[in-house]
């Protein structure tokens, strides 16, 4: 009986492993297959589809990231990753970098990528007939650029400048198509709405009406699930949605707050959000005379309820700002005063400044000086409901802003850079992937065509962002940043508001979609490859090991 017993155990474990065994091999699972054309609606229209002149069209931008590529790209996090370059070296003395470039990379018409193709685009950059970006050419002149061999590029700089890996991650064009081209003839060259690129997808089609990309299948990064990509133009973003509800489009390229309620609306439209690089905040003129009590520029964010304001007038589509570095951001530092919405707390600092309404008629005074001031911004709608609401908010511990408006060129104009203001509602956008604040607080940039808009001045702080330029070594640099953000908290130069939020729309239909922290519109792209619309069912043993679940 015991002999019965093993011999029936033994038939079972076997019947139980060949069934699984069986299972693992003939049941099916779906994965992601080649094919589709992802049709995505747009406001506006190309006009350079050359990452040298793209800078100020986002259709431009969206073009060029599927197009190009630069030696390095900057990933979600704002670090630096090697895109055409291999691998890099930076010298000693941090004045050096040397990159080797990938050499299985080819353009969208066959011919190899080298080194040449480095040295030409910079030669254009470093050009004094280069008609692009003013602040591209003033980095780029800087710069000696060498080619060592086919595959081996040198940058020398004239000092140590720990940005400039960042510069790196500009696209690159092709020195076989175009070094023939006089430099000043470039911006209007046929290349630029015909352009030839490394990226996942290359040039098919180009029309007043539309662009058609074609999956580049020798893709250095892999083919693209998707085989096509169409970009649709519109002359606004309601005429975008009602493409899609034509059934003309697939995705919307941007979906604002007014009309996140018709998209959340749609069944079959998924909506994707992600913090975007920049934030809303009001500059403080240090000039004025009622700014340059700390204590004053405290209270004023003490008694903001800056989450009220994007909760009920920014419908959600925004995070709490607490200074100027991304919170996504390999240099943030989290652990700064952060201010939360506390009008007690306010008044009393307030208090004890010497602030006191004594005649009361509901603004404080502190000898000569009352606490009232102009608060300026654009004539959007959205801005003036914010200051409209700011303004409410400091009534009620003492204080008085006197809401103005005018246009959007005439602000930044005649009044944020002559300085020539009290306090302005504003909002930084696309700010660079790096983080270096210099331009914006340094004490030499108060003047002039310099950032520093505020005249902040801290003998401290300067000292911080100068040794932070200096070093390559990322652990300083952000122990540094931390240490800077911890000063302007405590000095309060602006008031931050709240980090953007950006939206986008896509199709059910289309998969794998995914977004994380953005620097620029464009960014939506970053995992395009891995996108697709068409499936095919195989056998688990033979779906990657990811689709096996």
């Amino acid at each position: 009986m015991r002999w019965q017993a093993v011999v029936a155990i033994v038939a079972i474990f076997l019947i139980l492993a060949l069934t699984g065994y069986t299972a693992f091999h003939t049941t099916t699972v779906v994965i992601p297959d080649y094919g589709g054309t992802y049709r995505e609606g747009v406001a506006g229209n190309p006009h350079f589809i050359n990452p040298l002149f793209s800078a100020y069209s986002d259709v431009d931008r969206d073009l060029v990231a599927l197009i190009f590529n630069g030696l390095t790209y900057a990933d979600e996090h704002g670090q630096i990753q090697p895109d055409l370059a291999d691998t890099w070296e930076i010298s000693p003395d941090n004045l050096t970098y040397t990159f080797h470039l990938r050499q299985d990379v080819r353009w969208h018409d066959g011919t190899p990528f080298t080194a040449d193709d480095v040295v030409f685009t910079i030669g254009i950059l470093r050009s004094p007939d280069f008609q692009g970006q003013p602040q591209l050419a003033e980095l780029w002149q800087m710069v000696t650029v060498e080619r060592s061999d086919r595959y081996t590029v040198r940058f020398t700089l004239a000092e140590p400048f720990a940005p400039f890996l960042h510069y790196t991650t500009i696209g690159l064009l092709p020195a076989h198509l175009l070094q023939d081209v006089p430099i000043k003839q470039l911006e209007s060259h046929p290349f630029n709405l015909h352009p030839i690129g490394t990226g996942p997808f290359k040039v098919g089609e180009v029309t007043s009406k539309h662009v058609l990309l074609l999956a580049n299948d020798d893709f250095y990064g892999g083919r693209p699930y998707l085989d096509k990509i169409e970009f649709l133009f519109y002359p606004d973003y309601p005429s975008v949605l009602a493409a899609y509800h034509r059934g003309e489009i697939h995705g919307v390229g941007r979906v604002s707050v007014e009309y996140l309620d018709q998209v959340l609306a749609e069944d079959t439209l998924q909506l994707y959000s992600a913090p975007l690089s920049g934030y809303g905040l009001i500059f403080l003129n240090l000039e004025r005379p009622v700014f340059q009590d700390r204590e004053v520029r405290q209270a004023l964010l003490w008694a903001l309820d800056r989450q009220r304001i994007i909760d009920q007038i920014l419908d959600g589509q925004a995070v709490l700002a607490h200074g100027p570095v991304m919170p996504f951001s390999w240099a943030y530092e989290a652990h700064t005063v952060q201010y939360t919405y506390d009008p007690a707390k306010a008044k009393d600092i307030l208090d004890k400044a010497g602030w006191i309404d004594a005649d009361g008629d509901g603004v404080r005074e502190k000898g000569d000086l009352r606490l009232e001031f102009a608060l300026l911004t654009n004539d959007d709608e959205t801005r003036i409901q914010i200051i409209n609401e700011v303004t409410r908010q400091w009534a009620e511990i003492g204080v008085r802003a006197i809401p103005q408006t005018a246009g959007v060129a005439g602000v930044v104009r005649d009044f944020l850079v002559p300085r020539n203001y009290d306090a302005i509602l504003y909002e930084w956008q696309q700010l660079p992937t790096d983080p270096d604040p210099y331009p914006r607080w340094h004490s030499t940039q108060r003047l002039g065509m310099g950032q520093n808009f505020t005249g902040y001045s801290n003998e401290q702080a300067d000292l911080i962002m100068e040794e932070a330029r200096r070093t390559t070594d990322p652990a300083h640099r952000a122990a540094l940043y931390r240490q800077l953000q911890s000063i302007l908290a405590e000095d309060v130069p602006e008031l931050p508001l709240y980090h953007p939020v950006y939206s986008y729309a896509v199709d059910r239909r289309v998969q794998n979609v995914r977004i994380g922290p953005m620097q620029d519109y464009s960014d939506r792209f970053r995992t395009v490859t891995e996108w697709y619309i068409n499936t095919r069912k195989v056998i688990v043993s033979e779906a990657p090991l990811w689709q096996r679940k």
